[in-house]
């Protein structure tokens, strides 16, 4: 079963561009991150800029509009994520109690819908998805283009 562990931690909605963790903290986020590895069950990890340096696109009325970050509604916004493969949702919140987080942090665990999960109307209409999901898009693992 995939489970993302989603981390939102408090006070990036307003972090401004270019802000950056503690080196202290990335060197225990990554002694963390190798036992995800060692352990077998990471399929993939990323840390996200702050939302200031995004944008959203919504639909309201069917018509695509963008707001550019910040987010002033904001709450809560995602820092970054890690894609698990493990038994089941309590080993995978077993992995997230493990995580080096500060009490300015949450991970929230998800589980990934599987398209088994859906019913035989739904897998038809998606039906080419799982090959999607695996199409070589002529980027490597780490999402940059071929050589970078």
């Amino acid at each position: 079963m995939r489970f993302m562990m989603l981390m939102i931690p408090k006070g990036y909605e307003s972090a401004k561009p270019g802000t950056m963790p503690e080196a202290k903290a990335v060197a225990a986020m990554m002694k963390y991150n190798e036992s995800l590895q060692k352990a077998g069950v990471l399929l993939a990890l990323d840390g996200l800029h702050p939302p200031s340096t995004g944008a959203r696109v919504t639909f309201a009325g069917g018509k695509p509009k963008v707001t550019d970050g910040p987010f002033a509604e904001a709450k809560e916004v995602l820092g970054g994520y890690w894609m698990i493969d493990v038994k089941s949702k309590e080993e995978a919140i077993e992995w997230a109690k493990r995580c080096p987080g500060s009490e300015n942090e949450t991970i929230e665990v998800r589980q990934v819908q599987e398209m088994s999960d859906f019913p035989p109307d739904v897998q038809e209409a998606a039906a080419g998805f799982t090959e999607m999901q695996q199409a070589p898009s002529g980027k490597n693992a780490a999402g940059k283009g071929k050589g970078g």
